[in-house]
């Protein structure tokens, strides 16, 4: 398939439909700054780009990360498509231009001397759509019918590597999501509705959607994984109506790019509740923006070590004995990234026997088989509040970190889940 910037093409010349085809992973090289990258293929739900050395750094010290005076804005290559790209995309539907956190760095593991830190931007949920989301689509020129792939020419170096987040000109929205476990050992998903627009009627992580400004805090010191944190508490307690005292604490458990959608970031957490699974029934989406995407919660048992363990012996995540059927049937890719994720922590983390039988603790920053631990928190240069705007754009109000949930009405399509 031609690559739509080797010939002159017009857009309007072009229609933009979906889905494109999957990720040509065997003909793209991760890059090669990622420790031990690996292309995750699940039929059906879509390709990620995992590492288990990066996963296994996030529990460990925080890392700095510092937040852009300007916000992102669209390249004028990408500016000149975007009122076919939210057409295709949105189908006619009002959709609210939110305004989400996007991230211009990559998590890797801390190496000896001075750590740079991560660059996070503000952007706006339609400049999401018109740069990440355009990877998905397919271009057909109207005349001839020849089809035009913009995947290489967003996605990858000229060397033909993937290109890094640092690399990247989109907007690389970032994806949050938990898994909460009740006091009983219950894990909690949620049921999406059919206006979800990437997993419609697939089940979701019990909270998941895309950084939020407000999730930055307010003139604090944070890091990367603590404003995860206040996303996945932001995200589940609006999609599950769990309240604040109601959680004992988050780790946050791995990292995913996900492929079909931009390889934009998604980060995973495990969340301990103090709630059990009968003070959970009834309960619906707290934010009324939710309540349309969501259709209930449900609860599953499932033994993460035991399936971690499988995993780390080199079974695959989809035939694992220890996924339910459910699952594997109907899990979105979130869902299913983020029990690999959990599950692989918790594996990790079984006690450790010596020669002579001695039984020995894991290392108190990862998952005890009784429960989560609190992640020790590392000193890290500051989050800036953006600088004042020149944006003709409406600015978002100001961060509100103590703000319980979202108004409802700054809810576009799901998309994120």
């Amino acid at each position: 398939m031609p690559d739509a910037r080797q010939i002159g093409l017009r857009w309007p010349d072009c229609e933009f439909s979906a889905p494109a085809a999957p990720f040509p992973a065997d003909a793209v090289p991760p890059p090669p700054s990622y420790p031990d990258p690996v292309y995750l293929r699940i039929p059906g739900r879509g390709t990620a780009l995992v590492s288990d050395p990066i996963d296994q750094a996030l529990p460990g010290p925080g890392l700095a990360c510092e937040l852009a005076r300007e916000p992102y804005r669209l390249p004028e290559s990408l500016g000149a498509a975007a009122p076919y790209v939210l057409q295709a995309c949105n189908h006619g539907r009002l959709v609210f231009n939110g305004e989400v956190v996007g991230m211009r760095g990559d998590p890797l593991p801390p190496v000896s001397g001075r750590v740079t830190p991560i660059r996070l931007h503000t952007t706006r949920f339609f400049d999401s759509q018109c740069s990440n989301d355009r990877c998905a689509l397919r271009l057909t020129h109207r005349d001839t019918g020849a089809e035009f792939d913009p995947r290489p020419d967003l996605l990858t170096t000229p060397e033909g590597h993937l290109r890094t987040l640092a690399e990247s000109a989109l907007a690389n929205a970032i994806g949050v999501s938990t898994l909460a476990v009740t006091a009983d050992g219950a894990l909690v998903m949620v049921r999406q509705s059919r206006l979800n627009v990437a997993s419609p009627m697939l089940l979701a992580p019990s909270g998941s959607g895309s950084l939020d400004p407000r999730d930055l805090g307010r003139r604090r010191t944070a890091t990367l994984q603590d404003i995860l944190r206040r996303g996945m508490h932001r995200e589940l307690r609006e999609e599950t109506a769990v309240r604040p005292d109601e959680i004992r604490s988050t780790t946050v458990a791995g990292f995913a790019r996900w492929l079909d959608r931009g390889a934009k970031p998604e980060f995973f957490g495990l969340t301990q509740l103090s709630v059990t699974e009968h003070d959970l029934t009834g309960r619906r989406a707290l934010a009324p923006g939710e309540r349309p995407y969501s259709e209930g919660t449900l609860t599953a048992r499932i033994d993460l070590g035991a399936l971690g363990r499988e995993l780390e012996n080199g079974a695959d995540l989809l035939t694992a004995p220890g996924l339910p059927r459910r699952i594997r049937e109907d899990g979105s890719l979130p869902l299913l990234l983020a029990l690999r994720a959990a599950a692989l922590w918790q594996a990790r983390a079984r006690p450790r026997i010596t020669r002579s039988g001695e039984q020995r603790a894991p290392r108190p920053a990862r998952l005890q088989q009784t429960g989560l631990r609190s992640d020790p928190r590392a000193a890290a240069a500051p989050v800036r509040p953006p600088h004042p705007r020149r944006d003709p754009r409406p600015a978002a109000p100001p961060y509100r970190q103590d703000q319980e949930h979202n108004q409802g009405d700054r809810h576009a399509p799901r998309s994120d889940q």
